[in-house]
Formats: structure tokens, sequence, C-alpha cells
């Protein structure tokens, strides 16, 4: 196995650190903490694709596994986030629905033999959720106390959700013929 797909794997094994440090206050200054591992992640995200271009060392694991540990990574933050009450579950069900959808048609295309790379809109909508989740990770103990925390969170997260959607149209406008009945 190449180091990128190694990179992949500690992504995904720093998903449930990442949730337990999120979710219960066992840990003294569980945000930031939270905030580092998180930020980890994602720089493994960045890593493993360099790597893998500069290398020569794209796989299909990589292509596959790759945004599936991008889509659990987010989908672990959002639920932690909504859990926290500091986003509207809205904004984790529009990100999950285009999550689903996608794997959907990755998977239909991967049975007939296709592997899907992540498109330049994924790629941004991917890099905008990370950002996003950064900072309202970064302003989660001021939301309560400071309405401007909220917004800027609010503004942030539903950008988020809006590239999501904007993403997710054309992952399925390009890759439609995937789901063609037989």
């Amino acid at each position: 196995m190449n180091t990128p797909n190694k990179l992949t794997l500690f992504r995904i094994l720093l998903i449930p650190l990442f949730m337990v440090v999120a979710l219960y206050e066992i840990i003294p200054f569980k945000t930031v903490v939270a905030l580092v591992v998180f930020i980890l992640a994602c720089a493994t995200d960045w890593l493993d694709g360099y790597l893998a271009r500069k290398n020569n060392e794209v796989t299909n694991f990589g292509k596959i596994v790759d945004p599936l540990a991008d889509k659990m990574l987010v989908t672990a933050a959002l639920l932690c986030l909504v859990n926290d009450n500091l986003i509207s579950p809205w904004i984790a069900i529009i990100i999950l629905a285009r999550e689903f959808i996608v794997s959907g048609i990755r998977i239909s295309a991967a049975s007939e033999g296709n592997v899907i790379a992540a498109s330049m809109w994924g790629k941004v909508k991917t890099v905008w959720q990370f950002i996003a989740i950064c900072i309202t990770l970064v302003l989660a103990d001021f939301a309560a106390d400071f309405a401007f925390a909220k917004v800027i969170i609010d503004i942030c997260m539903w950008g988020a959700a809006g590239l999501t959607v904007i993403s997710g149209i054309d992952y399925v406008v390009k890759n439609i013929r995937y789901l063609s009945m037989k």
C-alpha cells in the first residue's frame, strides 16, 4: 500500500477520535482539541492527494476511498455540530442527501467497471465544508453569547450547503448515464 493510501486510512482512523473529543466533556478545551484533530484530518486529505499526483501513485483505491473518507469526516463533524446545536439539522440533511446520491452514482458506475474521480466542484465543496467546519469549531464557544459568532457560523455552513447542492447537480448531470435502467 502506497503512502497516499495510508494517509487516507489514517484520516479514517482520526474520525472516531474527533467524535469522542467533540461529543464528550471529558477533555479540557474539547473544542480546541477537536479542532486540532479535524485540521490534522483535513491536512491528510490535502497531503495524500498531493503525494499521489507528485509521485504518480494515483490508484483506484484512492479514487474510491479518499472521497469516502472525506464524506465520513464531514458526516462525523456535522453530527457533532448538530448535537451541540451549533448548526441547523437542515444543513446536515442537505449535505448528507447529496453524499448519498453521489455515492449511489459511484456505486452504480463501479458496478459497470467505471471509477469516477472527484470533480472540480466536488473538490471546492469539500474544501469549503472543511473551512466552514473549522470556523464553526473556532467560534463554537462564542456562539451562545455573541450573536455575530452565530451569524458567521450560519453564513459559512449555509454556504457549504449551497456549494454542496451545486456540486451535487453538477455530479448528477455529468454522470446521469450511470443511473440508466437496464
